[in-house]
């Protein structure tokens, strides 16, 4: 019994040790624009600065690049104008599928939730 209690404990430490091995940084860099007289609020997400990092361990490249879609949310559409998301991967820049640094330029609702001011 207490090999079979070691055996399953060995596997289990050895998998979190594995999985903490090959996981990267994923940075993703927020730039916002704000609707005219909304900076200070629009702001507050970045410590009252127009751009900030932030950066989360992550196993895989793809899945980067899906947070910094998702990063392109915006339900403040009287308060941001706008954001460009940048992302990295262990310090190497991304590009989304079409070829461009910022990754809202292939976010979908982009037309609807941006420059709605």
């Amino acid at each position: 019994m207490k090999t079979s209690i070691l055996f399953i404990g060995s596997i289990f430490l050895g998998s979190v040790l594995i999985n903490s091995a090959f996981a990267g940084t994923c940075e993703i860099k927020y730039t916002r624009t704000a609707c005219p007289g909304q900076e200070s609020i629009s702001f507050k997400k970045c410590k009252g600065k127009a751009s900030c990092s932030k950066t989360k361990k992550i196993s895989e490249v793809e899945k980067c690049k899906a947070l910094a879609v998702k990063a392109c949310k915006n339900n403040r559409h009287s308060i941001t104008k706008s954001k460009v998301i940048n992302a990295s991967f262990d310090g190497n820049e991304l590009k989304a599928s079409n070829g461009n640094s910022d990754f809202c330029t292939i976010y979908e609702k982009a037309a609807e939730e941006f420059n709605q001011c």
